[in-house]
């Protein structure tokens, strides 16, 4: 991978924190709180949408197979940071939702992250990263 590559997946994966962020700031209220169907629908659409735009990213800017791993983290980690400083003052960033909203928005981001990070790095352990 080329260093203008990861500094691009870097600045994406920053980007991509910061548009979550303010879109669950401005509509989290209606999918973690309104019903439990709604928030099940997105805890199970939403990390498979976002490992599939995530996948396709690596294989347009054409990242090798074995780098994978090193390259999802490079995306994740701007965000699970920056999640990780959110949800310790949760009330203060996500205003109109409910403090006690902040565990099933932990459980999601969890999720979302989680099943990226295991499939790039399947992927790069199979092709012997």
């Amino acid at each position: 991978m080329k260093p203008y590559d990861r500094f691009f997946l870097l600045l994406l994966g920053c980007a991509f924190w910061i548009g979550g962020t303010v879109l669950y700031r401005h509509r989290g209220h209606q999918v973690f709180e309104a019903s439990d169907r709604g928030y099940w629908i997105n805890f199970v659409i939403t990390p498979v949408v976002t490992a599939a735009v995530c996948i396709l990213i690596l294989k347009w800017r054409q990242v090798p197979a074995a780098e994978w791993g090193s390259a999802a983290l490079l995306l994740a980690l701007p965000g699970m940071f920056g999640e990780a400083a959110l949800l310790a003052r949760f009330a203060a960033f996500m205003p109109r939702m409910r403090p006690e909203t902040a565990g099933r928005y932990g459980a999601f981001l969890f999720a979302t992250y989680a099943l990226f990070l295991t499939i790039a790095e399947v992927v790069a352990l199979r092709a012997g990263g």
